[in-house]
């Protein structure tokens, strides 16, 4: 019987050894075969069994299986390093091509609201931002607004209950900066607005605006002429031209609103601009004199201008947008064109 249990036992250390020696999972299964497979050792040794004498049988028999586990366990063990051997080498196979991973990008009206920055910056504008929900004061009375003007009524404006308001455009971030600052002042205010309105293709309850402002000594309609121009240039490119028209605002005073020649046509007239080779963009003017007065600025000294533009509007002539609701639906592939 010792003489069975010896070749038990060496058959045993051996395979244990080999399992933990092996390296991929051919190795493992090479080692399985020649010990416990149908013409491995142990079958071989279990065959044997039957020179065993019968008091002795039942010790050798215990032994014999006992052994078949612990190769078993062995090659077990062995299987599950090569496997997590195998994974942690995969995870930094430096061999393997790199996986392109998809990228972000800004949103149109990002794109747009960051260049229309940078345009300014180029000119001397610094970029300031104000809070959207305002008071009346900053919002309408600072700005020159007569109290029985249609853009205070409930019907075109959000009003808290406290009487706060969500802001109907950015100009009250031309206050603010005017009431903290003495001028020279060149400063432009990028941000969201609301109106009530009801969203259709060219208009929506809250949208973008960018506007401008700059006060100093001497400042005159041919600054602002100058600048809009520039813009105009730099955004839709050298070709493009400018036109003043007379208009009214509470806030200014001359008053114009002023177009850029048709991107799409190059101004000699088509379906986009309704056959006129110009597109209305927004607003501007000299500041009124009495916005000066309401922030605690001598009109007989300082002068400026102010202009605003919607930020959804230069996108979708920048973009060729036929519709200003694509541009909050969120659809993945109409933002995957920019």
């Amino acid at each position: 019987m010792n003489d069975i249990i010896e070749r038990i036992d060496a058959a045993v250390a051996d395979a244990v050894r080999q399992a933990a020696a092996a390296t991929s999972s051919a190795d493992l299964e090479a080692v399985r075969v020649a010990y416990l497979g149908r013409n491995g050792l142990f079958p071989a040794l279990s065959r044997g069994m039957g020179e065993v004498p019968p008091e002795q049988r039942r010790t050798a028999g215990q032994r014999f299986n006992t052994g078949r586990a612990e190769i078993q366990e062995a090659l077990d063990a062995a299987g599950r390093r090569i496997a997590a051997g195998a994974d942690a080498a995969g995870a930094i196979d430096l061999t393997l091509p790199g996986r392109r991973l998809p990228a972000g990008h800004k949103h149109p009206i990002s794109r747009v609201a960051d260049e229309c920055v940078a345009i300014f910056g180029r000119m001397g504008f610094v970029a300031v931002e104000g809070p959207e929900i305002e008071d009346i004061y900053h919002n309408f009375d600072a700005l020159n607004t007569p109290a029985d003007h249609p853009s205070r009524d409930p019907q075109d404006t959000f009003y808290f209950p406290d009487g706060r308001i969500l802001r109907s455009q950015t100009s009250p971030v031309q206050i603010r900066v005017m009431e903290s600052h003495e001028p020279p002042i060149r400063i432009v205010a990028p941000g969201r607005v609301f109106r009530r309105d009801t969203p259709d293709a060219t208009h929506g309850m809250n949208f973008h605006q960018i506007e401008g402002l700059s006060i100093d000594r001497g400042v005159s309609m041919a600054d602002l002429k100058s600048v809009l121009q520039t813009f105009a240039r730099e955004m839709f490119g050298e070709k493009v031209r400018i036109r003043l028209r007379p208009h009214f605002f509470p806030f200014t005073e001359p008053s114009v609103e002023y177009d850029f020649s048709c991107v799409v046509c190059g101004g000699k007239g088509c379906g986009v601009c309704k056959h006129s080779g110009y597109i209305e963009i927004a607003g501007a003017g000299m500041v009124d004199p009495a916005v000066l007065a309401n922030v605690g600025y001598d009109p007989r000294v300082w002068s400026g201008y102010a202009f605003g533009l919607g930020i959804e509007r230069l996108a979708m002539l920048r973009y060729r947008i036929p519709d200003l609701r694509l541009l909050y639906e969120n659809d993945v592939r109409f933002l995957e064109q920019f």
